[in-house]
């Protein structure tokens, strides 16, 4: 991707944003702009409309899962960039529990959690 501020390769992105841009000068002239970052709806693909492979006592109906789309507190909560750099990590990782552990350490996290748990747990 091109910078844009100077139009040469760009080698950073904008935490905030996600914009290219290629040098300390243009990362300067890019944070003297107003950024916010991108929103984006995810598409539910065909793949995750298809039921479970191997459902368990534990699998969430993929109704449920759906409904988490419309709760304005875990949209919230989704609006914090360290939510969503942990989110990123977390999907990147191989090893995802050892770091779920870390993270629920951490006030914020465990207030998205709580946020994604209200929707989708069954009422006994």
């Amino acid at each position: 991707m091109d910078c844009i501020h100077c139009g040469e390769q760009s080698k950073y992105k904008c935490p905030i944003c996600r914009q290219p841009y290629c040098s300390v000068a243009c990362c300067k002239l890019h944070k003297e702009s107003k950024c916010e970052p991108p929103i984006q709806q995810p598409q539910i693909t065909q793949e995750y409309s298809k039921p479970y492979a191997f459902p368990t006592e534990n699998t969430v109906p993929l109704e449920k899962l759906k409904l988490l789309e419309q709760s304005k507190e875990l949209k919230k909560c989704l609006e914090n960039p360290h939510v969503r750099e942990i989110l990123t990590l977390l999907d990147k990782s191989t090893y995802p529990d050892v770091l779920i552990d870390e993270y629920m350490q951490e006030p914020i996290f465990t207030e998205f959690v709580d946020a994604c748990l209200k929707v989708v747990q069954t009422e006994e």
